[in-house]
């Protein structure tokens, strides 16, 4: 896979609001907007705002989605790399963004959009080695954010999830709306919740990608919260990271009685399945046995606006008689 990197929470639904317009914080002289200064420290990065900025630019699909739950596209300079399609709450928005590249721009061409913030999901969208550092982009006068699953101590919970909404709601001088969010957000996982008691957790291994081993979900990513909240137990949970490779003999060994596919890019679900089905060293495995798969899409599975109604959707694959 290319490194990265429904039903939908009810403040998906309600109608996007109009952007802000506050001064820039370059402007000594301007009134200060409410709520600010505000300060925040993200991923070990500390940055005051003097103002909500103005000129933001999305890297990776989940913190657009984020910005366009918020009602923030009119903040929005530019935008770059889908992992599969825009929440349909949020296309017609998502519509009037530019689209700066398909996957991430160049420096230079993220630099020719004069932007005032930069918000990545995954901590490739900073690469040093291409130049977009946070501090190369610090010293060209731009701030960020990085979307706090990647931070170095990798936050990972729903209580991070509502700190993210939260943190870019006052960043963006909204905080009132990324409190709707989270409010409903936690009606959501609550119902499921409700739903799920007194049932038996079933074992489930993530595949993601690979032939020769096995890139799965590991323990330190939302993706493991999300199988524990939807009545599952994430077999690779001792995998100290959000992502990473385990081997077909620890699959087998571990029995896992569903098989979770993370759906993106040019490789299919059903490729994918014929892949697990007809590997001889599987077929004893529980899930291949039964032919229990669940799907998800990969753009469900990281620190977004999307995973409340993830973990509906995966709860109700996972224990389809509930």
């Amino acid at each position: 896979m290319t490194w990265r990197r429904t039903l939908l929470p009810a403040a998906a639904l309600v109608p996007l609001l109009a952007g802000c317009s506050a001064p820039s914080e370059q402007d000594p002289a301007a009134k200060a907007a409410p709520g600010f200064p505000y300060t925040v420290s993200n991923c070990g990065v500390k940055t005051t705002y003097q103002a909500p900025p103005r000129r933001a630019v999305t890297m990776n699909q989940h913190v657009t989605e984020v910005m366009l739950a918020l009602g923030l596209e009119k903040s929005l300079a530019g935008t770059a790399y889908l992992d599969d399609r825009i929440l349909p709450a949020y296309k017609k928005a998502y519509d009037t963004v530019p689209v700066l590249a398909k996957e991430y721009p160049a420096k230079e061409a993220l630099l020719a959009a004069n932007p005032d913030f930069v918000y990545g999901g995954y901590a490739s969208a900073f690469d040093a080695k291409a130049g977009r550092s946070r501090d190369d982009l610090k010293a060209a006068g731009v701030n960020t954010r990085l979307n706090m699953e990647y931070c170095p101590s990798g936050a990972s919970s729903l209580t991070d999830l509502y700190q993210e909404v939260d943190e870019v709601g006052r960043t963006f001088g909204v905080p009132d709306r990324g409190a709707r969010w989270t409010a409903e957000a936690k009606k959501t996982v609550a119902a499921t919740e409700k739903k799920l008691a007194g049932l038996a957790p079933v074992s489930v291994f993530v595949y993601d990608s690979g032939d020769k081993t096995a890139f799965t979900a590991g323990g330190k990513g939302i993706g493991n919260e999300l199988i524990t909240r939807a009545g599952g137990r994430n077999v690779f949970a001792d995998l100290d990271k959000a992502f990473g490779d385990a081997t077909w003999e620890q699959v087998v060994a571990r029995k896992p009685d569903v098989i979770v596919i993370y759906d993106y890019g040019s490789t299919t679900v059903e490729q994918k399945k014929k892949r697990l089905l007809e590997d001889p060293a599987l077929k004893d495995v529980p899930a291949i046995r039964n032919k229990r798969f669940a799907v998800m899409p990969l753009s469900d599975a990281v620190l977004g606006v999307r995973v409340p109604a993830a973990i509906e959707k995966l709860a109700a694959q996972l224990h389809p008689a509930r």
